[in-house]
């Protein structure tokens, strides 16, 4: 599956964004849908998944309450909506995929870049 992730950008603390994932040679709703980011000189960090069943999602303790993972099957697009953003959510994000059978996600998007002013 290929990923392409969109709706990066610069916001003002306490802004808001939408990440976008557009999947392509496969179905978002096949795999455990993962947003990771990265950082400048930090590396990279799981923020939230989605399970198969779309029921299921985790997330990273200082994203909770703020970030919101969602998938939409017919469009084959996974969403993370960031709320109240803070200077330290500054870094890449990136969409990436793996089977439910692994840990080890296999598909990895190019990064967008969110950039959070204070």
């Amino acid at each position: 599956v290929q990923l392409v992730e969109s709706g990066g950008g610069l916001v003002q603390a306490g802004g808001s964004l939408r990440l976008s994932c557009t999947a392509s040679g496969g179905t978002v709703s096949s795999y455990v849908m993962g947003w990771f980011r990265q950082a400048p000189g930090k590396e990279r960090e799981f923020v939230a998944l989605l399970t198969v069943s779309g029921i299921i999602t985790d997330y990273l303790d200082s994203v909770k309450g703020r970030f919101t993972i969602s998938r939409d099957n017919a469009k084959n697009q996974v969403y993370l909506q960031m709320n109240s953003l803070k200077p330290e959510d500054t870094a890449v994000y990136y969409c990436a995929a793996r089977r439910s059978t692994t840990r080890v996600y296999h598909s990895w998007g190019q990064g967008t870049q969110v950039t959070v002013s204070s």
